[in-house]
């Protein structure tokens, strides 16, 4: 049984760069093994519907024609994941604005605004630039996937085409 656009699909995956580093995976011990272990975080494989944008274009477009038990390595460009740095999304701001909370910028950290969260990407001088990327963009990404599962989609329904 292959999968197929609308299908639930059930799988496991290990997340990496192109350098070989991982940065994702469903399975724990993986994750404990490369220092990226959450954990408030549950462990295992994932679910998701597929064709419908649950999860990056090229891992979706590379899932279908899979079966249960098929393993593969996938490469997704940026333009498949996480799209490309976009510079309109890296914005200057006095660094009064975190003082005034009590708060001490450093350049790498990660801080929730009413816009979202963002990378403090660089401090100079009285300013601060956010980076509202998200934190993948431009990256090349590489995933090892095992299927699980798959349930066909519109199995538990009844009816055909044009129910209302």
């Amino acid at each position: 049984m292959k999968i197929e656009a609308g299908d639930f699909v059930v799988f496991h995956y290990v997340g990496r760069f192109e350098n070989g580093e991982v940065f994702d995976t469903s399975y724990e011990d993986i994750a404990r093994e490369n220092d990226i272990y959450v954990e408030e975080r549950e462990y295992g494989p994932l679910g998701v519907n597929i064709g419908v944008g649950e999860i990056i274009q090229g891992l979706d477009e590379a899932l279908i024609g899979m079966e249960i038990g098929e393993r593969k390595t996938v490469t997704v460009p940026p333009e498949k994941a996480y799209g490309m740095p976009n510079p309109e999304l890296v914005i200057d701001v006095p660094i009064s604005e975190f003082t005034q909370l009590g708060m001490e910028p450093v350049e790498g950290m990660y801080v929730m605004t009413d816009s979202g969260i963002a990378k403090i990407a660089k401090i100079e001088g009285e300013t601060v630039s956010l980076d509202f990327n998200h934190p993948l963009a431009g990256k090349t990404l590489i995933f090892e996937v095992e299927i699980v599962d798959i349930q066909k989609g519109g199995e538990e329904e009844s009816g055909g085409e044009g129910d209302a």
